[in-house]
């Protein structure tokens, strides 16, 4: 549904379950819910944008990995393979949905130090533990599979071609909504500006419209915006905007084949993305927190910083061009990287989805199916999700995942 057809006001003035944020985990949140037969109470999602046009899904580079060094990373990543690759057979094998799959060209990891190749060997023992088919490749095993990289400087790769790669994530987002709401899920254009709590719980949400919502349970999934959220339910969340680069550029002489996603020791990284057509991406340096609104590009840094790396990293690509370039914003979790996710200890019915960190797209899937769990039976039943709790922001005790892009 086009954004201009949006309701603008809740047709009822309580729901069971109201998600602030309708993005991709906003949405998967308000899928799985719907497709959960054990739940039957009422949904509200409450969207500021529908155009999305400045949302993190929005700008996302739309990947897919495996090779994270903590377990549950990996096996959230696993099933959101799976889901991507049934997708018509998780949305009830409805016909409309286009079978889709994933261009698993890989992640290729590129370590310059001892330390960071022992990483990568420390990783991949996790990896392989969890059945991803991780491998480590010597620089000279680099070179005759991928002769187009310089790897004089290399010491070890790390590379899994297996469900990893890049997925059409755009498509999966425009089902989570279009099923969501075909199954009664209630969506409106509007932004939640503040809300009342009495004995350890949120009572409702007050709309910019003026219209006052009760609510049972309110999930914040409001992306770079979810310290505001919070802050309105008188919450400390260490989640903040922070700028990424993507630049699509084209090649004068294009590979000869698929470029994986390349991790420079650098920290630049860059991949396939058209048939003649190349992605890279990197942070801002500085990288502080950004205002919400800051999509400002910042053109020396393709100039400056990214072409050298890549020309330097691939020699071929000395002569390539941008085609196009965008800003967009990581919910940055400040803690570890890693999302937060459940109830607030003391407001129960409070829940976060926040702080993805540059994992939001691939993590949507097991993120929305556990968070639909927590809402239907107060815990989770496929992935158990409580490493992921905000109590470990209390203590100031980070998840550590040495795999963070």
């Amino acid at each position: 549904m086009a954004a201009s057809t949006w309701a603008t006001k809740p047709t009822k003035n309580s729901y069971d379950v109201v998600i602030i944020g309708g993005a991709i985990m906003g949405s998967s949140t308000a899928w799985f819910l719907s497709d959960n037969p054990d739940f039957t109470g009422s949904v509200l999602v409450v969207e500021k944008d529908p155009s999305y046009e400045f949302s993190s899904t929005a700008h996302t580079n739309s990947c897919m990995r495996q090779q994270f060094s903590n377990q549950l990373n990996v096996e959230i990543s696993q099933f959101a393979a799976d889901f991507v690759k049934n997708l018509r057979s998780y949305m009830g094998g409805d016909d409309r949905v286009p079978a889709l799959d994933i261009q698993s060209y890989g992640y290729l990891y590129l370590a310059d130090n001892d330390a960071f190749a022992q990483t990568l060997r420390e990783n991949q023992k996790i990896q392989r533990a969890a059945g991803a088919e991780t491998e480590l490749l010597t620089a000279e095993e680099i070179a005759a599979r991928y002769p187009f990289y310089n790897v004089e400087d290399i010491k070890l790769g790390s590379i899994n071609t297996k469900d990893e790669g890049y997925w059409d994530g755009g498509v999966v987002f425009d089902w989570f909504r279009r099923s969501a709401r075909e199954r009664g899920v209630e969506y409106v254009q509007g932004e939640v500006v503040a809300m009342a709590r009495e004995a350890g719980k949120i009572t409702s949400v007050t709309l910019a419209s003026g219209d006052v919502i009760s609510c049972g349970q309110v999930v914040n999934a409001s992306g770079p915006r979810a310290a505001r959220t919070a802050e309105m339910a008188g919450i400390a969340l260490p989640v903040e905007p922070r700028k990424r680069f993507t630049w699509i550029f084209s090649a004068e002489q294009p590979l000869p084949m698929e470029l994986p996603l390349t991790i420079d020791p650098s920290g630049v990284h860059f991949r396939q993305d058209g048939p003649e057509t190349y992605l890279a991406g990197c942070a801002a340096d500085p990288d502080p927190a950004v205002a919400y609104d800051d999509f400002h590009m910042d053109h020396n840094r393709w100039q400056d910083h990214v072409w050298p790396i890549i020309a330097t990293r691939i020699p071929q690509f000395e002569a390539i061009k941008v085609v196009t370039e965008w800003a967009g914003h990581y919910a940055f979790n400040t803690l570890d990287q890693n999302a937060i996710l459940g109830p607030h200890p003391e407001i129960s019915n409070f829940l976060f989805q926040n702080g993805f960190s540059g994992h939001g797209l691939q993590q949507s899937p097991a993120m929305g199916r556990a968070m639909a769990e927590w809402l239907t039976y107060g815990e989770y039943r496929a992935l158990d999700m409580s490493p992921f709790a905000f109590e470990r922001v209390l203590t100031n005790t980070p998840i550590v995942e040495k795999a963070v892009i």
